[in-house]
């Protein structure tokens, strides 16, 4: 399957227009690969059904891809005008079984399949032109306009690889065969395994903004770690190999599992992997697009916990501690072999890149020779390998601005990275410094295999790590400073001094949530929706563990840690009166309306097309509804292009234009004004720098 994928085009070069050339083909590639994937499924009717109950229907991934370019270039004002608004907003959002995830299907109607086919083409064509005509430099950094091309991209990458896990848990019934998607044709024996030495070194994780291959944003940082020797399995644990388990009633003995593993087998009913059956006394094994007998000598497909539960059984049956490798063991194999990075690196050395299958293969295929004189398997490719670490940023971790969520909500602890890429891995997933994490009863084209290790993972981080999010905590959550009252007290006292119905009020801007929750004294419902799942993460982790973890800057390098707990709060009452959603404020989803009030704190001067938000708005509102806007009104091209300020200039005539008037011009048809009052708040840099803002409250009522 030569050439099905290609490879990603590098950062730097020496010419503009053949750099345009090579982000173009990859581009295309990228696009017709994705679409050819879905050419599996039998009809149309397929698209409409899920083949995971936590996961949307197929229809939503065949359109995400193509809003998720629109939307990422809306934000960062690359683009002015959509393509298709509701489009935009109805894919925009996926589910990673967050608290914020919205899976009640009747919020959500599905377009026909060909209408989103229409919509993908728009979108190609809109990208290629703006592949030919963005003015960029070289090498492409950050800051450039054609780093969220490149975004785009490998977003649709990751889909491309995530898809297929999808497909290939839809019934068969409801795939066809595809000639693009070869499943391997061989398969033999089971392969014994053995374990290997791998002699302690310094490692090194992390690359620098310098590195001429995109990365997403966890991968930047650095970190460093002396790993002491251990062995690892010079195999991927093979369907074979883990048949032991399986007939020995692993699936049935506690004593193998983790309390996290005890749910999920409660959760699942699961007895054995979750692409095998048994019909009699025949295992058969389900590929992409076809079942097939159980081939022993091709590496097992399980979830996190079930390679867990592998390890201690094997543990107890052998007298020896096995256990997932860790990140840095991992780097420290990588270190010893010969391998290179893209471009040097050649797919025909691994299963990767869908160049030899679009399945896995057996386990004693593709080796690697390392520089002790071993030779290990599958070091990248097959399938991915379940690592014993979770997700964290390095040092020097900063979230990138257009794709502020990507990293942050992972570093909680739950999710796992893994490791080496599979056989449906391109782009960025094969690069030698991804990370990509998952939640370990999570489903991925991903296996593992096994070490004995002294090497600890570290003491479990349970303090928010973004600076942002930590000073956002501090404020919403921290002590009052010169007198002046917490911000988000003070504006839920004034919507219930305003309100006149108090069923529902959707915190619009919530930040970290504390005003949904205060809200929730007043009002039955409330909903906190914010741009950033980096915020909302904070509301919904208070509602789902009871307490956040966050540290306070004091001085320089010096920080204090905080614990905030909801019995502390007061809110534990409430907790179940609230939900956190991620949202756009100017392209909201319609299933977000029938307030009594709507609390848009701070947020007008933030917008990339306030306009846009106040024109919608009152769609939003019951008769009689309060919209309250509190703002410092400290417009800024960052946020919002000049000519969408709602006031802070002066018009043609030389006359100061207020944002007050302006509001007041804009929602006169909808709204009677009916009051306007200041509210102070204090934001804590350091222990002894603060800033000392007021903020106008405008209190509208629909009419």
């Amino acid at each position: 399957m030569s050439r099905l994928s290609l490879f990603p085009p590098t950062l730097d070069g020496d010419s503009i227009e053949d750099k345009r050339q090579e982000i173009k083909r990859y581009f295309n590639n990228s696009y017709d690969l994705f679409e050819k994937l879905f050419e599996v499924l039998k009809d149309e009717t397929v698209f409409y059904k899920k083949s995971e109950p936590t996961r949307h229907p197929m229809i939503f991934y065949f359109g995400h891809t193509a809003t998720f370019f629109i939307n990422k270039l809306i934000l960062m004002k690359i683009i002015e005008q959509r393509i298709n608004p509701e489009f935009e907003s109805l894919f925009a959002i996926g589910v990673d079984e967050m608290n914020w995830d919205d899976m009640d299907e009747s919020n959500y109607k599905w377009p026909k399949v060909d209408e989103v086919r229409a919509y993908r083409v728009k979108v190609r064509e809109l990208v290629n032109t703006l592949i030919d005509t963005l003015e960029f430099t070289l090498p492409i950094t950050q800051n450039s306009p054609m780093w969220i091309i490149l975004m785009g991209i490998e977003h649709e990458r990751i889909h491309i690889e995530t898809s297929s896990v999808l497909h290939r848990q839809m019934p068969i019934e409801a795939i066809l065969e595809n000639d693009t998607f070869n499943i391997c044709e061989y398969s033999g024996k089971n392969v014994k395994n053995e374990m290997i030495h791998i002699d302690g070194s310094e490692v090194h994780l992390g690359k620098t903004y310098e590195h001429n291959l995109y990365g997403w944003d966890n991968e930047y940082g650095s970190y460093k770690e002396d790993v002491k020797g251990f062995e690892v399995a010079k195999y991927l644990v093979s369907n074979g190999e883990f048949l032991e388990f399986v007939e020995a009633d692993g699936y049935e003995k506690d004593e193998y599992w983790s309390e996290e593993g005890r749910e999920f087998l409660k959760r699942s009913g699961a007895k054995h992997p979750h692409f095998w059956n048994k019909d009699g006394d025949r295992w058969s094994y389900r590929a992409l697009t076809k079942i097939i007998p159980l081939p022993l000598n091709w590496p097992v497909d399980v979830n996190g916990l079930e390679a867990e539960a592998f390890c201690n059984y094997k543990s107890q049956k052998d007298g020896r501690n096995y256990t997932l490798p860790s990140e840095a063991e991992y780097m420290a194999i990588y270190k010893l072999s010969n391998l290179k990075d893209i471009p040097e690196l050649h797919e025909s050395s691994a299963n990767i890149n869908f160049y030899h299958y679009a399945s896995s293969c057996p386990v004693d295929q593709f080796s690697f020779s390392l520089k002790n004189g071993s030779i290990i398997y599958d070091l990248i490719g097959n399938v991915w390998q379940w690592s014993r670490t979770p997700i964290r940023g390095f040092e020097g971790f900063t979230p990138y601005e257009a794709y502020d969520d990507f990293s942050t909500p992972t570093f909680d602890e739950k999710h796992a990275l893994i490791l080496g890429s599979s056989f449906a891995s391109t782009g960025n997933l094969i690069m030698k410094h991804s990370r990509y994490a998952f939640r370990r009863h999570f489903f991925q084209h991903a296996g593992f295999r096994y070490v004995i290790s002294q090497n600890g993972e570290g003491d479990e981080n349970i303090y928010e790590t973004d600076e942002l999010v930590s000073q956002y905590c501090e404020f919403q959550y921290g002590e009052t400073h010169f007198g002046v009252e917490n911000f988000a007290i003070s504006c839920a006292k004034l919507a219930k001094k305003y309100a006149i119905n108090k069923e529902k009020a959707l915190d619009l801007g919530c930040a970290t949530g504390r005003a949904t929750y205060e809200l929730a004294k007043t009002f039955n419902s409330v909903e906190g929706i914010d741009f950033s799942v980096r915020f909302v993460g904070v509301g919904s982790k208070l509602q789902e563990d009871g307490k956040i973890a966050y540290k306070v800057k004091q001085e320089g390098e010096i920080v204090q840690e905080k614990i905030v707990t909801i019995e502390e709060l007061g809110y534990e009452t409430l907790k179940d009166k609230v939900s956190f959603w991620q949202g756009d404020a100017c392209n909201l989803k319609p299933r977000f309306k029938g307030y009594d009030l709507i609390l848009a704190t701070n947020l007008i001067d933030r917008l990339y097309n306030p306009k846009l938000f106040l024109e919608d708005i009152p769609n939003r509102l019951n008769d009689e509804g309060i919209l309250i806007i509190t703002s410092p009104y400290t417009w800024q091209e960052e946020s919002t292009s000049k000519e969408l300020w709602l006031g802070g200039y002066y018009d043609s005539q030389g006359k100061e234009v207020s944002t007050l008037e302006s509001l007041k011009q804009i929602l006169k048809d909808q709204f009677e004004l009916v009051g306007v009052e200041d509210l102070e708040f204090v934001i804590p840099e350091t222990k002894r720098k603060y800033q000392h803002t007021i903020s106008e409250a405008s209190v509208w009522r629909k009419i």
